[in-house]
């Protein structure tokens, strides 16, 4: 007899099941680059806020906190309306800190655009990608 007993194995005609792809929980440990950048949007919201109080920044750009944790609560939470939230705010912030890099001639917005730079290619990775919510 040449009849598969598994019923599970499609037939030789019919076409294959889609694969899921949250077929399983995902554990957030598996991603650590998400953690990371997480905490970042976390830690930019604080210094946000502490650059509205000292008066270095103006009061409006306290829109952007609630964002960043949103983001980055979401973030950990593996939802995808949080990566895309998180991967604009990373893409925003790192053309921001390249211009600013060479209009001000300053090194150190080299370095924190190369930072969300990087953030940006873990974000965008399919392996992210796919095991969001």
């Amino acid at each position: 007899m040449t009849a598969d007993s598994n019923p599970d194995t499609p037939a030789a005609g019919s076409p294959e099941p889609p694969v899921q792809a949250n077929a399983g929980p995902v554990k957030l440990w598996k991603l650590p680059g998400l953690v990371a950048i997480g905490l970042y949007m976390l830690l930019l919201a604080g210094v946000v806020v502490v650059s509205v109080v000292q008066g270095r920044v103006g009061a409006l750009f306290l829109v952007f906190p609630p964002l960043f944790i949103a983001g980055g609560f979401g973030l950990m939470m593996l939802l995808r309306w949080a990566w895309a939230l998180t991967l604009a705010a990373v893409a925003l912030l790192a053309g921001w800190f390249f211009w600013a890099c060479v209009s001000q001639h300053v090194a150190s917005f080299l370095l924190q655009g190369l930072l969300n730079l990087v953030c940006f290619l873990y974000l965008v990775r399919t392996e992210v990608r796919t095991k969001l919510r």
